[in-house]
């Protein structure tokens, strides 16, 4: 079953949702958290798969972004902060909804790993899965990242905010477009040593991620071209109480050529890397 739903958060913003599998039959939900402005629609094959192995998926888009961008990004007061507090909350109290007392796990990919510790109501998650996620620091990035990621963050994103509004991604051919507030936050933890943890707030945002003692499982990519080792380390270092444990995965032995920084949820490899996010929920249960 694939079900679109519209999701509405505590400001009454509305989001566009998808549901994937049956609530009835469901042993457990699974929430999917997109990657910076990836829509919901990328991971529709996954989402199918998981529900075929027996969970209720919920994929959804960001305010803003995809189905649940409307009007203009000129107008949208948004920023992580908002897609974390607001949007994933709402749509984590969505599959609750849905599934009664069963258990929900959530899966991140890239961004949707890095603000699971930001989402009020986390406590509703009993296990995570974090797939290409790691600090954006800049100077700990892939290398051939490092080569031109200074140039977006020193030249290209202080001239086109201002100019534009909003972060005009599609006609860069970067990421895509973004609320300005979006990329202005995100501009600040790339650039700062403890990612997120150095913008305002940073000392309790760090307790706070660090309080988490959920199962935890990072699926990491030799080849991925954005984060590397040590961002990917980083980063799940802030989920200390969760002790995540870390999988870093080369394309030859799963039998690939290339996995990179999105091609996990592409449907080549629902015989080999896919099969590992359920045995491990299964495991963990």
């Amino acid at each position: 079953m694939n079900q679109p739903l519209r999701i509405q958060a505590a400001d009454g913003c509305e989001l566009s949702g998808h549901l994937h599998g049956d609530p009835t039959q469901a042993r457990a939900g699974l929430l999917l958290a997109p990657a910076m402005g990836v829509e919901q629609r990328y991971y529709a094959d996954f989402a199918e798969w998981m529900a075929e192995q027996g969970w209720l998926v919920l994929c959804f888009d960001y305010r803003g972004m995809g189905a649940s961008r409307a009007g203009s990004l000129k107008d949208l007061d948004a920023d992580i902060g908002t897609w974390a507090t607001l949007d994933a909350a709402a749509a984590l109290d969505e599959l609750s909804r849905q599934l009664g007392d069963k258990p929900i796990h959530w899966l991140g990919h890239s961004l949707g790993g890095q603000i699971l510790g930001m989402v009020p109501n986390r406590h509703l998650v009993t296990r995570a899965v974090t797939v290409g996620c790691g600090s954006g620091y800049w100077r700990e990035n892939a290398a051939q990242l490092r080569r031109y990621v200074w140039w977006l963050w020193y030249v290209v994103v202080p001239v086109a905010l201002p100019l534009f509004g909003y972060f005009p991604g599609r006609k860069l051919r970067k990421v895509g477009d973004l609320p300005r507030g979006v990329m202005a936050q995100w501009r600040r933890w790339c650039l700062h040593r403890d990612y997120m943890m150095g913008d305002e707030g940073g000392e309790a945002l760090r307790a706070q991620y660090a309080a988490m003692t959920l199962p935890m499982l990072s699926l990491g990519f030799t080849d991925d071209e954005f984060m590397s080792r040590r961002n990917m380390e980083s980063l799940h270092g802030f989920y200390a109480g969760a002790r995540p444990e870390m999988r870093r995965i080369a394309p030859n032995e799963v039998g690939a050529r290339r996995i990179g920084h999105f091609g996990f949820f592409r449907d080549r490899f629902a015989a080999t890397l896919w099969p590992q996010v359920p045995a491990w929920l299964q495991q963990q249960s």
